[in-house]
């Protein structure tokens, strides 16, 4: 585990600039379909019953500090919000507790967007 004064110091220009803290669409996809992924979905239960993935945990934001337990040390985390702000929050205090986070590229309704009939029926089903 790192603290976070420790883990800002490490937020370089080679951090930020190599993009290893993200993961696209396809990368997520392809490791959950490895079973080496967990998808977080950090947005609120009320956000979420409007729009849910299926193959996402929902814990919220807010509730991730008390709510640890079930996310796994031994997969790649890839954090997801509405816009992405409450992802990097997220993703900052899973490093800080020891997981290889990531925070997913795209946004929510790009994220949606891939969810078409052609992608479910060759990728998910």
């Amino acid at each position: 585990m790192m603290d976070l004064s420790a883990l800002i110091c490490t937020m370089d220009l080679d951090f930020f600039g190599t993009g290893k803290h993200k993961i696209n669409f396809e990368d997520m996809m392809e490791m959950y379909r490895n079973d080496t992924v967990y998808i977080l979905d950090v947005r609120t239960k009320d956000e979420c019953d409007y729009i849910q993935f299926p193959f996402a945990q929902n814990i919220p934001l807010h509730e991730l500090p008390e709510q640890l337990g079930p996310i796994p040390k031994d997969k790649t985390i890839a954090v997801f919000c509405s816009s992405e702000t409450r992802a990097v929050i997220a993703y900052t205090f899973l490093l800080t507790k020891g997981y290889d986070a990531k925070i997913v590229l795209e946004k929510l309704g790009e994220l949606a967007e891939h969810f078409k009939p052609g992608y479910v029926r060759k990728n998910l089903i």
